[in-house]
């Protein structure tokens, strides 16, 4: 597994000091025979069955791991699923599914790894339930966007499209933090690829939804109509909201804190909103439909 290690941190550009920090980290699991040995339980419900009860064959494990050998939770959490990545590859040629919808997928390790160093200081992932859905198969990285189906929860209708809440399937949008623009160019050409992919599943013109701090409504009087973000959610039709207590302002700000005279102004798009903060503005998530 050591030279499988190595290979996965080269394929999936680890920064050196990442790679060191959990191949150290892999190294004191093994080391613990009682640690080592959950590892291998954890693999093996994997290679059992990719469907696994997570919660059971993968996060209860963890935790015991992590208390066996010292090592973070989060961190013990993120190698797993970096080991489970190599019969993840294996699952996707036997399917005959697209290697570089694999690469794209499994790059999201990468991308909740780096949250996880910004807000929390710790080489691992605080969020790592989410990654069940790209292990299990049911949630795919296609392009600059991920996806999945789900029966959608709010009634909807416009141009001859009816959506029931709790029956009617559609396909869920998810915008991951990779580093690059939500411009409209790589977002159009990812709904094609998402369309072609789930086709077979729902029809050839099911329509999007996505639940995102991105499209809160109020979005649209904090942000400038030239950004991406303003642009990405007027594409949609916003029919729920709600305000929360800035929850997700981590996505933007890489900080737990909420008070707007201590988050880092070190963008537009985050100046824009502490402006809003700081005069009492609220923050929320959106639900939005894109035909």
């Amino acid at each position: 597994m050591n030279e499988y290690l190595i290979g996965f941190f080269t394929e999936f550009e680890y920064d050196n000091s990442d790679r060191q920090h959990l191949f150290s980290a892999y190294e004191t699991i093994i080391a613990n025979e009682q640690a080592n040995r959950l590892v291998k339980e954890i693999l093996a419900a994997y290679e059992k069955s990719i469907s696994m009860d997570y919660q059971k064959e993968l996060f209860h494990r963890t935790r015991q791991i992590s208390q066996l050998s010292g090592v973070h939770e989060y961190t013990v959490e993120l190698l797993a699923f970096i080991l489970m990545s190599k019969h993840l590859k294996e699952v996707y040629s036997e399917k005959g599914l697209d290697m570089q919808i694999y690469k794209d997928s499994v790059f999201d390790l990468k991308w909740k790894l780096a949250e996880c160093k910004a807000v929390k200081g710790i080489c691992g992932s605080f969020v790592s339930p989410w990654f069940c859905g790209f292990f299990d198969l049911t949630r795919f990285a296609l392009g600059r966007l991920q996806f999945e189906v789900i029966t959608t929860w709010q009634d909807y209708e416009k141009e001859g499209i009816k959506l029931e809440a709790d029956k009617s399937k559609v396909i869920n949008v998810h915008i991951p933090r990779t580093g690059t623009p939500l411009d409209k160019e790589s977002c159009d050409k990812s709904y094609a690829l998402a369309r072609d992919f789930f086709k077979d599943q729902v029809g050839e013109n099911c329509p999007f939804v996505c639940y995102s701090w991105l499209l809160y409504p109020e979005n649209k009087n904090i942000l400038p109509s030239d950004t991406n973000t303003y642009r990405f959610m007027s594409e949609y039709d916003i029919i729920g909201w709600e305000v929360n207590d800035g929850e997700d302002l981590w996505r933007l700000f890489d900080t737990e804190e909420k008070d707007p005279h201590r988050l880092p102004s070190d963008s537009s798009m985050r100046r824009c909103y502490i402006e809003h903060l700081k005069k009492g503005g609220k923050v929320g998530c959106g639900f939005g439909v894109k035909l």
